[in-house]
């Protein structure tokens, strides 16, 4: 039954990601609402992820820097390097990814979901609206245009972070972090950030949307529908992490 129960709720998935397809009734009213959802999602997660993101690169400078001065012989323009490929590979889009997980899967399932309870979604299907273009697509488009700019940030403002730290701790110079950071630099890192900040926020937005989409009950359920919809985007974020780099690198 769990598997049979596991099949029919990714057919639904799937069948839901396809009704997004459809045309816009007035395209117009699709672009305000995806701007919206972008504001919403940008603004909105701006400074937990521009500080997490600071934060996370200077205690990797450290921790790694603490690490090389144990064995005496590592040059430490090293840490620009270490921290750089750190931030691009995998600390900026899977931290930043979890963190959006939490923020905007729990925000957007739970919207829908009142949504559906206080029957509003069956109004505006009764009224003719395709509701699962309308309410779903913009919030995943939305995801979409503007995760990426975040997780750049957050990529950067951690390499800054790593700098920071660094000065502050003595461990190396400005000459020396931004030596390593141009040393050996790989193009394809970058692009393979690029790759799972467009997969990543796929997944959580319509994670997000599935749960509160088709959520059924009352307050109850809405609150496991929300929770639901952040675990479960947070094990696809971690899923498809491991299933990109396998592939890409």
């Amino acid at each position: 039954m769990i598997f049979i129960g596991t099949l029919e709720g990714f057919g639904k998935y799937v069948s839901m990601i396809g009704s997004l397809f459809a045309k816009p009734e007035k395209f117009s009213m699709y672009w305000r609402e995806t701007m919206r959802q972008m504001y919403d999602i940008g603004v909105g997660s701006f400074w937990i992820i521009a500080i997490v993101g600071t934060f996370i690169g200077a205690v990797t400078a450290v921790q790694f820097s603490n690490k090389l001065l144990t064995f005496g012989f590592i040059p430490m323009w090293w840490m620009g390097s270490m921290t750089r490929d750190s931030m691009i590979l995998e600390l900026a889009p899977t931290i930043s990814a979890l963190l959006l997980a939490g923020k905007v899967g729990s925000n957007i399932a739970t919207e829908l979901g009142t949504m559906r309870i206080t029957e509003q979604i069956d109004a505006m299907d009764i009224m003719g609206v395709n509701t699962r273009a309308f309410l779903l697509g913009p919030k995943i488009l939305g995801g979409l245009m503007i995760v990426p700019s975040l997780i750049i940030m957050a990529m950067l403002l951690g390499t800054i972070g790593g700098a920071i730290a660094g000065e502050l701790g003595g461990y190396y110079s400005w000459e020396e972090y931004k030596y390593g950071l141009q040393d050996d630099f790989q193009p394809k890192y970058v692009r393979l950030m690029f790759i799972k900040s467009i997969v990543f926020p796929f997944l959580i937005t319509s994670i997000a949307c599935f749960k509160g989409f088709y959520v059924k009950g009352g307050a109850l359920q809405l609150g496991k529908a929300s929770t639901d919809a952040v675990v479960y985007s947070s094990i696809a974020v971690v899923v498809a992490n491991f299933v990109i780099a396998f592939l890409f690198l």
